[in-house]
């Protein structure tokens, strides 16, 4: 079995929680007044929320696309499919002779 994609997801968390955790105590532990930490923690709170609404937008934009694309090459194929079928129906209208016409008919 392949487990570099489980690997590199357990990496990727593992650095994030790190980071996270790192953050933490820093803050917790450097020489600062409660009011300074507060602002420090507020601040960084207001990044990561500024960058996750970035990221959201960015990702709706996209998917927005993606929709849109599919709606186009969906259209696109049903107009394809239909010329396709109308084209048949010509061609056997063409080469089957209409019986419903009085020529064929004798008295």
């Amino acid at each position: 079995m392949d487990n570099r994609g489980t690997s590199a997801i357990e990496v990727t968390l593992s650095f994030l929680l790190g980071t996270a955790a790192g953050f933490i105590l820093g803050v917790l532990i450097a020489p600062a007044s409660g009011e300074e930490t507060r602002k420090k923690i507020r601040e960084s709170a207001v990044k990561t929320g500024a960058k996750a609404k970035d990221s959201y937008e960015r990702i709706t934009k996209e998917a927005e696309k993606g929709i849109e694309l599919v709606k186009e090459k969906s259209s696109e194929g049903v107009t394809a499919i239909k010329d396709f079928v109308d084209k048949k129906k010509e061609e056997i209208s063409k080469k089957i002779p209409d019986f419903s016409s009085k020529e064929g008919e004798k008295e």
